[in-house]
C-alpha cells in the first residue's frame, strides 16, 4: 500500500508539473521581469529533484542545439526524468557593444582607449620630475612598477631617478625590464656616480637593446638597490604617467598597496624608461576603422538579440541573466542564476555544467539514489586542491593573495545542495567574483566549509571513460558523436 500511495503522488506531482510548465511564459531577453527573484511565498513552482544550470554564451547556438538534441532531449521525452530534472541555459543579456578588435583582451569588455601616435618614431618618457623636491627617498630596496602592452612597442631607454633635490645620483642602482612571472630581465641598465647616463627631463637614462613588445605583453620594471636610501620615489599624488596615447595599461602606485605575493618590489616608481610606438600607420588605420566597425557590431549585436529570443521563445529553455556576456563576468553570471533559480524553482540539488559538455544524465541521478547524496551542506565534485594561482594569461588572478586556490570542483559538472545555492543567492552582492567561476565557487565555499563529495567521474579534462558523468571542451559535433554511441552500444568512447 505505501509503494502504491508513493506512485499514486508521483502521478499526480507529475500531472501538477506538466499544466504549470504548459502554462508558465518562457523568459527572453528583451523581457526584464523575467531576471527578478521571485519574493512572493505563495507562488508554486515545479518541483525538480535535480535542476541543472548549463552556462552558455550568447553566440553558442550550434551548442546549445548539440544539448537540446542529446542529453537535454533524453531527458525530455523520458516519461520518469522529465519531471525529475529540469535544465536551463543560462545567458548574458547583454553582448559586449565593442569589437573584439577594438578590446583590450578577448576575455573582458574594455575598450582599447587609443588617441593618435605623437608622430613617427617619437620617443615618449612615461613620467618626467619638473619638481625634485617632490622626489623623496624610499624605505624599501625594490620597488616596482607593472604594465601591460595594449599596442607594440618597443622600449628604448631605461631611466632612476636623482638620489635627492640635486641632479646626481649617489649609490648603484640596477633597473630590469621583466616579463611578469620570468626570472631572467628582458633588458637591464645599472647606474651609479660615475656612470649616470644621460638626465632627461629629471630621469637618468641609458640605452637598452631595443625589442618589439607584442600586444599582451606583461612586464615589471625593478629598480633594486642593496641600500634603501639609495631609491628615491615619487609619491602617487604627485605622479602624472604618460601611457602614450593608451598604448600601455599601467599599473597602480597608490600609497598603501599590498604587492602581489610574487612582486619583485613594492608597487611604486623610482624611475621611468622611454619608449617608441611600433606600427604607428597600423594604429592609426585602427582608429579610423572604429567608427565603421562599432556600427556593424551594434547591428550583429541587434540581430544576435532577436535570434536570442526566438530561441528562447521556441525552446522555453534559457534564463537570461543580466550580465554583459564575457569571460571575465562569467562568475556573475553563475551567481545571478543562482539569484533566479532560488526565487523561480523548486529543487533539491542543482547541478552546474557547461554547454561544450557531455553529461551522462542516467548515471547522475542513478549515483544520487545509490549513494544517497540527497543532503545539507553538500557539494559533489571532482576537485582540484593546491592549484596554482595564475598571474598571467586567460586565468590570470591579481586579487587573491594566496599562492593557491582553495579546493575547488572541475567546472564540467558539479553538484550542490539547495541550502548552498540559497547562500551564495543571499550573498550575490557581496561576494567578489575571481578570474574563473570555479575558482570563485571554491573561494566562496571555504567561508561555508561543506561536505565534498570526492568523484574522478566528472572529469576535468577532454577525455572518454565508459563510466564518466561529464566530459568538457567538446565541440557540437563531438557531443553528438558522444551520445549517438551511447545510443548504438551503451559506450560513448566508441564501439567496438
Amino acid at each position: 500500500m505505501r509503494r502504491l500511495g508513493l506512485a499514486l503522488l508521483s502521478c499526480a506531482v507529475a500531472v501538477l508539473v506538466h499544466l504549470w510548465v504548459a502554462h508558465r511564459p518562457s523568459s527572453t531577453p528583451l523581457d526584464n521581469n523575467t531576471h527578478s527573484v521571485n519574493h512572493h511565498q505563495d507562488v508554486a513552482f515545479p518541483f525538480f529533484e535535480v535542476l541543472v544550470g548549463v552556462l552558455s554564451a550568447r553566440h553558442h547556438h550550434e551548442l546549445r542545439r548539440a544539448i537540446r538534441d542529446t542529453w537535454l532531449g533524453y531527458l525530455r521525452d523520458h516519461a520518469h526524468f522529465q519531471h525529475r530534472v529540469g535544465v536551463k541555459f543560462i545567458v548574458g543579456n547583454h553582448g559586449c557593444a565593442i569589437p573584439e578588435e577594438d578590446r583590450e583582451d578577448s576575455y573582458s569588455c574594455s575598450l582599447l582607449n587609443f588617441s593618435e601616435p605623437a608622430g613617427r618614431h617619437a620617443e615618449t618618457e612615461i613620467v618626467t620630475v619638473s619638481d625634485p623636491s617632490l622626489l623623496a627617498p624610499s624605505d624599501v630596496s625594490a620597488i616596482a612598477l607593472d604594465f601591460k602592452v595594449l599596442h607594440p612597442m618597443v622600449i628604448t631607454r631605461l631611466g632612476v631617478f636623482p638620489s635627492g633635490t640635486r641632479p646626481e645620483l649617489q649609490n648603484n642602482v640596477t633597473v630590469k625590464l621583466l616579463q611578469l612571472d620570468q626570472e631572467e630581465a628582458v633588458v637591464t641598465a645599472r647606474f651609479s656616480a660615475i656612470s649616470t647616463g644621460t638626465l632627461v627631463k629629471g630621469v637618468w637614462y641609458k640605452p637598452v637593446e631595443q625589442f618589439i613588445l607584442p600586444k599582451g605583453f606583461e612586464g615589471t620594471l625593478v629598480w633594486e638597490n642593496l641600500d634603501s636610501a639609495g631609491l628615491s620615489t615619487l609619491t602617487s599624488p604627485s605622479v602624472q604617467l604618460n601611457d602614450g596615447g593608451g598604448v600601455l595599461k599601467i599599473s597602480s602606485i597608490a600609497d598603501g598597496l599590498l604587492p602581489h605575493r610574487s612582486a619583485r618590489g613594492f608597487p611604486g616608481l623610482a624611475g621611468g624608461f622611454t619608449f617608441t610606438v611600433y606600427d604607428e600607420d597600423g594604429l592609426s588605420a585602427l582608429l579610423r576603422g572604429r567608427p565603421g566597425r562599432m556600427e556593424r557590431h551594434a547591428s550583429m549585436l541587434r540581430r544576435e538579440d532577436a535570434a536570442l529570443q526566438e530561441e528562447s521563445e521556441r525552446h522555453g529553455d534559457m534564463v537570461f541573466v543580466d550580465v554583459v556576456d564575457t569571460y571575465r563576468n562569467v562568475p556573475t553570471k553563475l551567481l545571478q542564476f543562482y539569484k533566479w533559480s532560488v526565487g523561480n524553482a523548486d529543487f533539491n540539488l542543482l547541478l552546474k555544467t557547461d554547454d561544450d559538455c557531455y553529461i551522462d544524465v542516467d548515471s547522475v541521478l542513478m549515483k544520487i539514489d545509490h549513494k544517497r547524496l540527497r543532503r545539507r551542506n553538500f557539494w559533489w565534485g571532482n576537485f582540484r586542491q593546491s592549484w596554482a594561482v595564475d598571474r598571467i594569461g586567460k586565468w590570470q588572478e591579481l586579487e587573491y593573495p594566496s599562492p593557491a586556490y582553495p579546493a575547488f570542483a572541475c567546472g564540467s559538472g558539479y553538484v550542490v545542495s539547495r541550502d548552498l545555492v540559497e547562500w551564495l543567492a543571499s550573498n550575490a552582492d557581496q561576494l567578489k567574483a575571481y578570474q574563473g567561476e570555479d575558482v570563485s565557487m571554491g573561494i566562496w565555499m571555504a567561508a561555508v566549509g561543506p561536505q565534498k563529495y570526492q568523484d574522478s567521474a566528472w572529469l576535468c579534462e577532454k577525455e572518454c571513460y565508459l563510466d564518466m558523468l561529464s566530459s568538457p571542451q567538446h565541440s557540437a559535433e563531438e557531443l553528438q558523436l558522444l551520445w549517438d554511441r551511447r545510443g548504438v552500444c551503451g559506450d560513448p568512447c566508441g564501439c567496438h
